[in-house]
């Protein structure tokens, strides 16, 4: 998902500070998130990880516009995330299911936006599709092909290669392993993190999966219950002796 009617310019990726504030959000029963803080430095590659159900991929929608806090702000670069917000940069998210639309091809899927949008001529977003495929290492070739007639590790990489067409200053992936054997998540996590070095952009990966976030970030948040219980590097949150932390990364964590 892309959020910026603007037309990228691929020479120019300068990743964006992210500033979370006192958010909370509750529906219609008890807080899913109570209380947040949280910076994330310009072209970090930061992990938010923690138990499926506390909250994680509802606080990765109030950064692409989905959710609204109940209280708290979110800060892109400085300012207060809005229409304003959305218009002047560019964004985008890799969705855990992927997101793809089964009734195109994989460039199709790819040059979705830019199409869309009339933001390129054909020959220029044909170009640009085979570029972003040859970054999450697919052959061009694949752009032919329907996402039913790939594998769940390729599907991702195209998702991926979608979220990349319009060259964006922010990178939210929401579960990024989930449903893959270990071997194509361990691949699909270092591409990620190769992308990050590659493009400059910020990079905020929300998971469950330790290996993932340990193999990866350049720093994590531990979230459980709603709450960021520690942020620090890998080496810290290993050694964080918190209670949830430690039963989490001895895997019995069990959600209350």
């Amino acid at each position: 998902m892309t959020t910026t009617p603007a037309s990228p310019d691929p020479a120019v990726v300068t990743g964006l500070p992210v500033t979370i504030r006192d958010l909370h959000k509750s529906f219609s029963g008890p807080e899913v998130l109570r209380g947040l803080d949280l910076s994330i430095a310009a072209g970090e590659l930061f992990v938010l990880m923690g138990p499926s159900g506390c909250g994680k991929s509802v606080f990765l929608r109030h950064l692409i516009g989905l959710e609204t806090p109940t209280q708290g702000e979110v800060r892109i670069d400085g300012e207060p995330f809005g229409e304003d917000t959305r218009a002047r940069f560019r964004l985008a998210m890799v969705f855990q299911s992927g997101g793809l639309l089964n009734s195109l091809t994989v460039a199709e899927n790819v040059g979705l936006y830019l199409s869309e949008h009339r933001l390129r001529k054909p020959g220029e977003i044909a170009r640009l599709v085979a570029d972003k495929l040859a970054l999450v290492q697919l052959d061009p070739a694949v752009g032919s092909k329907y996402p039913t007639e790939l594998s769940g590790g390729m599907r991702k990489r195209v998702a991926i290669a979608r979220a990349l067409i319009t060259e964006p200053q922010l990178v939210l992936f929401d579960e990024p392993t989930s449903e893959l054997d270990p071997i194509v998540a361990l691949t699909i996590g270092r591409e990620i993190h190769e992308l990050n070095r590659l493009t400059g952009a910020t990079t905020l990966v929300v998971t469950h999966d330790r290996d993932l976030a340990f193999g990866i970030a350049d720093r994590i948040a531990f979230m459980a219950e709603g709450r960021i219980l520690a942020i620090g590097t890998p080496e810290d949150i290993r050694s964080n002796p918190h209670p949830l932390i430690r039963a989490f990364l001895a895997a019995d964590f069990k959600p209350a």
